[in-house]
């Protein structure tokens, strides 16, 4: 037995041997990999990035053109809207224009301040080849993709020509006008001298309102205390012109009664509705480009050539028009 029993063991062993090298190695395992891009749900594109600079949020107009602008965006989920408000600081533009350029953004729409200061960071944008949209106030030169604007030399012609035909070619006008290193009021107001060319209209009071409400509300007060006679108001905008017919009123010798108010803009909850309550004779359209600003981003994206002027028309409203939707102006009409 005990000579039995080594042999049972060696033959064991080799049994277990011969099995395992008859048997097929397991296979190596792979490297954990990382889970491929193409198995990964597929990115969405990428966003186009559009900074938007407004100069100021404290005028109903400026509010409408974001308002505009966000309505145009939301047909297109490609875009990214970055909103800045100025808050009528020329410096605080500045430095949002840089900023931009700085995060690389895709776009740049700008309602710029004033002219002259914001020409720089607009060219510091073209410069670092990003697009730039110009709405409704003009910087110096050319240097910017596409400006986009109502021809306000036009509507103040309008508005001098209408104010004619208001006091019978004579009266005199209280002018309250908008920002003036601002365009658009230079414009306005030399068109209204062109409009009132030849008739016996006289300003005798004008002042700088800023484009804002209280400010005109202020300036007419003192028009008001120095000037027994004021037969009609243009205000450069449409709360310029409401202040002053507010100054009126609260003066309290029922004078608002007999002057005539005319103002820019058109806003449907605004001008528009002021002409139907009878407080404004009249009041022009001034569309804020929103849209159309949003048109062109697309154009551009697409890498389409896109006009270096857009030119937006016009419509005078008054107490005869407004329910139909007022008249529209052409130019040299």
């Amino acid at each position: 037995m005990r000579k039995t029993l080594p042999l049972l063991l060696l033959a064991t062993l080799t049994m277990l041997v011969v099995g395992c090298a008859r048997k097929p190695a397991p296979a190596p395992m792979a490297p954990a990999m990382p889970p491929s891009k193409a198995a990964e749900p597929p990115a969405a594109g990428k966003k186009f990035t559009i900074g938007m600079s407004q100069c100021n949020l404290g005028e109903p107009w400026r509010v409408q053109m974001n308002a505009d602008i966000k309505a145009a965006v939301a047909t297109h989920p490609e875009i990214e809207v970055i909103y800045k408000d100025a808050q009528n600081k020329t410096e605080q533009q500045q430095a949002q224009v840089r900023e931009f350029i700085a995060q690389g953004v895709d776009l740049i729409i700008i309602s710029p301040k004033e002219a002259v200061p914001l020409t720089e960071p607009v060219a510091e944008a073209m410069k670092a080849k990003i697009p730039v949209i110009v709405l409704d106030r003009k910087i110096q030169g050319d240097n910017y993709t596409c400006f986009i604007g109502g021809d306000n030399v036009l509507i103040g012609r309008e508005a001098g020509k209408y104010m004619v035909k208001l006091l019978g070619g004579k009266g005199k006008i209280v002018e309250l006008k908008g920002l003036e290193t601002s365009t658009p009021a230079g414009e306005r107001h030399k068109g209204f001298m062109e409009g009132i060319k030849g008739s016996h209209l006289e300003i005798v009071f004008a002042a700088d309102c800023k484009w804002l409400e209280p400010n005109a509300q202020q300036e007419m007060n003192s028009a008001l205390s120095r000037f027994a006679q004021i037969d009609a108001v243009y205000g450069h905008n449409d709360p310029s012109a409401h202040g002053a017919y507010m100054a009126a009123k609260q003066e309290g010798k029922g004078r608002e009664k007999a002057i005539k108010f005319i103002g820019i803009d058109a806003l449907p909850h605004e001008g528009v509705k002021y002409v139907e309550e009878g407080i404004l004779a009249a009041t022009l359209q001034y569309p804020t480009g929103g849209k159309e600003a949003i048109e062109m981003a697309m154009k551009i994206r697409a890498g389409e050539t896109v006009p270096k002027t857009i030119t937006l028309g016009t419509r005078l409203f008054t107490a005869q028009n407004v329910k139909s939707g007022g008249q529209e102006i052409k130019a040299g009409g």
